[in-house]
């Protein structure tokens, strides 16, 4: 019996992942991770980090962060609490859909997830307070390897739900895109 459904979304490897929620009076159950079922999906590789993200402000944007090969990495990013606007950008060379992003509602409530491929960077903007967020990932974190966009690039366009409260110095600083940028090759 699947407990997972899975929706391919507009840019190629890009899927929402839906949990079925088994529940009575006492509460619900629902499956976070199902190598099997999500294998189907595209998730070919072990969990090797498993990350947990706290937002206090409505309005707050993190991202747009990825890793570069070999260091590349799949995430499955749910949310636990509140509500948040999760972003990802198709940054693969040579993709149909090069720079193109699109951007899920995942809550506590829906109970929906996104799982993200190799080669898009991933952000997201709190809808709410206090927003956590749990990150699958098939990659450990590598400091050398790190890429990131800035969030507010023109030439992305990521129509942002509310203006952009709190962004990290770090993440307001990332360069903006130009003709030169080429993507990920993976």
């Amino acid at each position: 019996m699947n407990r997972l459904s899975i929706t391919d979304l507009p840019l190629a490897g890009l899927k929402r992942i839906e949990r079925q929620r088994l529940g009575d009076a006492r509460g619900f159950l629902s499956r976070l991770f199902c190598a099997e079922e999500l294998g189907a999906a595209g998730w070919n590789k072990p969990i090797v980090q498993i990350n947990h993200s706290y937002t206090a402000g409505r309005g707050t944007v993190r991202g747009m962060h990825f890793q570069y090969p070999p260091h590349a990495e799949m995430k499955l990013v749910s949310c636990i609490r509140g509500e948040v606007w999760d972003v990802a950008v198709d940054i693969r060379a040579g993709s149909k859909t090069f720079l193109r992003w699109h951007a899920e509602s995942l809550s506590a409530d829906n109970g929906r997830a996104l799982l993200i491929p190799q080669g898009f960077a991933h952000g997201f903007q709190a809808l709410t307070d206090d927003a956590e967020l749990l990150y699958c990932h098939s990659a450990a974190y590598d400091a050398a390897a790190e890429g990131a966009l800035n969030p507010k690039d023109p030439m992305l366009a990521i129509s942002w739900p509310h203006q952009i409260g709190k962004l990290l110095l770090r993440d307001s600083q990332h360069p903006m895109l130009n003709e030169e940028f080429a993507g990920v090759a993976l």
